[in-house]
């Protein structure tokens, strides 16, 4: 669990790591059942691991409604490859992400380089979702049903008085 503030308002993230591993391969469906967002992480000095995400991501997108969730395909390792090694996987990574409308992004969990950043979008991109969501739920499509836009004098104005009558 990742507590963030976004806006103002304290927001959680529940994260599930299936660790990649094939023998979590048959569970892992059920993590991935409802999610709101996916990342999937491989090895940027492996361009073997970038063949696996792709399956991962796959199956992850058998559980869920493409259009309702946000995916995310992390390299990781930036600073273990080569320049030549990474910018060969990176154009592939950037590929795969364009086909399946996913956010690439490389970072590197040994500096931290990119790292807090990814988790504020994730988190933040959630938070977006969560909110619209709601106002989809409770049928508030319009700006003028969630915010009341008061004239600045009418706050100041002390509220009227009845008239003394007859």
């Amino acid at each position: 669990m990742e507590r963030f503030e976004v806006l103002g308002v304290p927001f959680s993230l529940q994260l599930w790591d299936t660790a990649g591993q094939e023998r979590f391969k048959c569970i892992a469906s059920t993590y991935y059942r409802g999610a709101q967002a996916i990342m999937v992480v491989f090895d940027l000095s492996s361009v073997n691991s970038l063949a696996h995400a792709r399956q991962w991501l796959e199956d992850a997108m058998k559980e869920n409604d493409p259009s309702s969730v946000l995916l995310f395909l992390v390299g990781t390792k930036k600073d273990l490859s080569s320049l030549d090694q990474l910018a060969e996987t990176e154009q592939e990574a950037i590929r795969l992400s364009e086909e399946i409308k996913a956010e690439y992004w490389a970072v590197s969990s040994k500096s931290g380089d990119g790292v807090r950043d990814l988790f504020l979008r994730v988190a933040s991109l959630t938070f977006e979702a969560n909110v619209l969501a709601e106002l989809e739920r409770s049928g508030s499509r319009h700006f003028k049903d969630i915010i009341r836009i008061t004239d600045s004098s009418e706050i100041h104005q002390k509220p009227n008085k009845k008239a003394n009558c007859c």
